[in-house]
């Protein structure tokens, strides 16, 4: 069964934070957006496309049992803890925090002159009150083209780890060509269109900023119209 999430249909968010402004896509409920039809799909809590704008902050705020995927689409994504520690993202680049027993972060607009845009994804975490972790992997464009590239999972080496059951992949699809996803049984994918397209997800057709929910089926095929940014997440359907 595959569920087509136009752009239209993704609640969109603005507003004002340190330095600047904010422009979200909130897939899923998360802080004041509330809706029953899309709470979580799987482990995957949070699904959220922002764009902050340059030298923006979101400033210090306390997290407590997600895990924590981030990935910048584009400009650069800097973290920073309590104690100002973190790290930068630049496009592709993906970053795993694991909150555990609690911790402050803001993230921010590296850049002052270019906006920034980075997903932020929260799974539901396998043991609560783990120590807090912060690591992060560097991607190029070429590792990731034409095939779904796992950034984090438990089952791919190379990959990050995660205190989920959960899989995060990111793909960059030439037009014209295709990728493939295999499912195991129980387990689903939500699969975006970061940029790009359109493509079609199993005959299905899905433009830019579009998603599709997809159980039920063994494989996840996509076949792109346009040159694509992709990032697709594999969940234990619970």
């Amino acid at each position: 069964m595959i569920v087509i999430r136009p752009p239209e249909s993704i609640y969109q968010a603005r507003g004002v934070i340190e330095n600047g402004t904010f422009q979200g896509r909130w897939h899923f409920s998360f802080d004041r957006y509330y809706d029953p039809e899309h709470n979580r799909f799987g482990t995957l809590r949070v699904f959220n496309d922002d764009t902050l704008s340059p030298g923006a902050t979101w400033p210090l705020h306390p997290h407590r049992d997600n895990e924590v995927v981030t990935y910048c689409a584009g400009g650069e994504f800097r973290h920073a803890d309590e104690h100002g520690e973190g790290g930068i993202l630049k496009k592709g680049w993906v970053q795993h925090t694991t909150v555990g027993s609690g911790m402050w972060h803001s993230e921010i607009n590296n850049l002052k002159d270019a906006p920034l845009r980075f997903l932020q994804l929260w799974f539901l975490p396998a043991v609560r009150g783990s120590d807090p972790k912060v690591e992060q992997m560097a991607v190029e464009q070429g590792e990731r083209t034409n095939r779904f590239l796992p950034l984090v999972s438990n089952v791919h080496p190379g990959a990050l780890p995660i205190l989920s059951d959960a899989r995060v992949f990111s793909c960059f699809l030439q037009q014209g060509k295709e990728a493939r996803h295999f499912l195991e049984a129980g387990r689903g994918a939500y699969l975006y269109v970061l940029e790009g397209g359109p493509v079609r997800v199993n005959g299905h057709p899905l433009p830019a900023l579009a998603a599709a929910k997809i159980s039920d089926e063994l494989e996840v095929a996509v076949q792109a119209q346009g040159d694509t940014e992709l990032l697709l997440v594999d969940v234990l359907l619970i």
